[in-house]
């Protein structure tokens, strides 16, 4: 087994549940790429990380996850910082009040919350199966941050995932995070067998900056709910990456450190493949 520092990749650890997560791994040693959109946001979250940091093996990408071209660039860089990621937080992710479409054909908030993510981690398979070839089977974890959002709708629309057809902010945000469920599930039948396990999680409803951009009708809604602090919105996520229970078991969707049954399309792999395959052909469109 290797002695060398463990790598955790982060997207959305400029602020919120990802930077909390990125300063707990730094403080426990491991090595930390921060990723975020902001640069300025991140400039500031690199400085607590590294002042956190047992180590100092603290690196910060900025990244925009709509842009695929750019994921695909970290993605490389990512390979040229470190030949193993032993924990990806697929965590980036938010809620806007803007429709906008990016300058590769995509609707921004897909993208932002799914596609990115899921190229992201396409890319990093090789680096991620080689840090599972040195360490007991389930320890290499994959996880991606959802949300209840994810149980609010019937489905995917699997011709139209972007719902460009009948756009609305909240049917936007709740179709990328039952993507992110779908997405740990598909890895889950893919990675089978190579010691790597994923996971999605719904963190519950944090105080944090994800209010700052959403649509009046959803802070309306949103202000009357009970918040918990980033320490307990982080609390599942940290739990997926250490628990031998969370190894033990993949393609699953938690909460609360325990299992919670999701939107019940979950469980029709004919659905898990059509997202994996309408995934891939946004993300090759959007390459060239």
């Amino acid at each position: 087994m290797s002695t060398a520092p463990r790598v955790a990749v982060v997207t959305g650890a400029s602020a919120g549940i990802g930077k909390f997560t990125a300063c707990t791994l730094a403080a426990e040693g491991w090595h930390v790429i921060a990723i975020g959109r902001n640069a300025a946001r991140l400039a500031a979250a690199e400085t607590e990380i590294r002042a956190a940091s047992a180590r100092g093996l603290v690196d910060a990408l900025q990244l925009d996850l709509a842009m695929m071209q750019e994921v695909s660039a970290a993605a490389e860089r990512i390979a040229g910082l470190t030949g193993r990621v032993d924990l990806l937080f697929n965590n980036a992710g938010g809620m806007t009040d803007e429709f906008r479409m990016t300058g590769e054909g995509l609707e921004a908030n897909f993208a932002g919350n799914h596609l990115g993510g899921f190229l992201l981690t396409n890319r990093l398979l090789p680096l991620i199966k080689a840090a599972a070839a040195d360490q007991p089977k389930g320890a290499v974890r994959i996880i991606n941050t959802s949300s209840d959002g994810s149980e609010f709708i019937p489905g995917l629309n699997l011709d139209d995932m972007m719902n460009l057809d009948n756009f609305t902010f909240g049917l936007a945000y709740c179709s990328s995070k039952l993507a992110n469920v779908l997405h740990a599930k598909g890895l889950a039948a893919r990675l089978a067998g190579s010691g790597v396990v994923a996971h999605s999680f719904h963190p519950g409803t944090v105080d944090s900056n994800f209010f700052a951009h959403v649509p009046d009708e959803t802070r309306a809604y949103t202000d009357g709910l009970a918040k918990i602090s980033l320490a307990d919105g982080a609390d599942t996520m940290l739990w997926l990456a250490r628990a031998a229970e969370a190894g033990q078991c993949s393609g699953e969707y938690w909460h609360l450190r325990a299992l919670r049954p999701p939107n019940p399309v979950v469980n029709d792999p004919d659905v898990v493949e059509r997202c994996w395959q309408e995934s891939e052909k946004l993300v090759a469109r959007a390459l060239g």
